[in-house]
């Protein structure tokens, strides 16, 4: 079955908390009186205003993302992207006054929830710290992001939706039309120990001799775990798989997911059957297979939310260009200085250390 988006992650056009940046910093002038550089307003709206820093700090935020995977930003574009994330920012500045009490302490539940899932998800607790410190801010930074992009996607979730209403007929009649889209494939769950033939300082191949003596190692812990030696345990000692070891090397995944040898060997065994060393091009692996679970078809009855939501979604997304305007329009918003925001103060992700 497809996965269904949920409302909440509506609008591609609203990275609330991720587009907002901490001010940038100005340097004084001797009497302590004067900033070095200046930092204008460039749009207003009812309660609130927007600085040209704002929208260089959003701009870095975005330039650095779309770099690290290997689409920077050209400098035609700069303009327009600018624009984009100016807009963004008054968005962001209207829904978030939208937001009642119950708003705020729902959302704030949700996100800690939301990093806790995180947290015990991570193969470590400083594999966790990696991922936070990756974002460029703290903990706690990060959580107040989190809390205000979800209340942003609460609100016009809200907004977007209120009147609409999805016939159940169209909702069956969806599941009907769209067969493929609820079959689940068949999956297997399973636990590895991988001794790695790949050098942790060269990432090349170990020579030959070495090799040789990673394939007794893994053949000696098969014996081991077939006489009765607590396989999570062995995991946990002798593993190379950072992505699994703290888990118990387990694994859970369908056809197409995983390197070919490794899966052909995972979907041809029996329930609790420990393979002989695998190679791949990883190492070598002792796979211990714990579940396999067989294709089906979601029923109607268990995926009739989901294709609610997701026709709700199609719905919403229809009218979010009008009621963004609208609700622009209502905040009385001016833009003061369109072409201060699309240049910027000359501050560029390349030049911020």
């Amino acid at each position: 079955m497809i996965r269904f988006l949920k409302l909440p992650a509506l609008p591609a056009l609203l990275a609330c908390a991720l587009l907002q940046g901490p001010a940038a910093i100005c340097a004084e002038s001797p009497d302590n009186s004067t900033p070095l550089f200046s930092d204008p307003v460039v749009a207003t709206g009812k309660g609130f205003e927007i600085k040209r820093s704002q929208v260089d700090d959003a701009f870095i935020n975005y330039s650095a993302s779309m770099a690290a995977n290997g689409n920077p930003v050209s400098d035609a574009d700069r303009p327009m992207i600018r624009s984009k994330l100016l807009d963004h920012l008054i968005v962001d500045k209207i829904l978030t006054q939208k937001a009642t009490a119950d708003d705020k302490t729902a959302i704030q539940k949700l996100v800690n929830e939301e990093l806790d899932y995180r947290r015990t998800n991570a193969p470590s607790p400083g594999a966790f710290e990696q991922q936070v410190k990756a974002t460029g801010m703290t903990l706690e930074e990060l959580r107040a992001k989190l809390q205000e992009e979800r209340l942003c996607q609460r609100i016009l979730a809200r907004e977007t939706t209120n009147g609409i209403v999805i016939p159940e007929v169209d909702v069956k009649k969806f599941y009907e039309n769209n067969p493929d889209k609820f079959k689940m494939p068949e999956l297997v769950r399973a636990a590895h120990i991988l001794i790695s033939t790949i050098d942790p300082v060269t990432r090349q191949a170990v020579s030959p001799e070495v090799k040789k003596e990673k394939l007794k190692l893994a053949t000696e812990l098969k014996a081991r775990a077939e006489k009765g030696e607590d396989f999570v345990a062995l995991v946990r000692k002798y593993s190379d798989d950072p992505g699994s070891k703290d888990k118990g090397g387990e694994y859970t995944f369908k056809r197409g997911q995983m390197v070919m040898e490794f899966e052909d060997a995972a979907f041809s065994m029996k329930t609790n059957q420990i393979s002989a060393p695998v190679e791949t091009k990883f190492g070598y692996h002792i796979i211990k297979l714990l579940e396999k679970r067989p294709s089906y078809t979601v029923e109607f009855a268990k995926a009739q939310q989901d294709i609610h939501d997701y026709l709700l979604e199609q719905a919403a997304e229809k009218v979010l260009p009008g009621y963004l305007d609208k609700i622009k329009a209502a905040a009385d918003v001016k833009i003061l200085d369109p072409d201060g925001a699309k240049a910027g103060a000359g501050k560029t992700p390349s030049t911020v250390k």
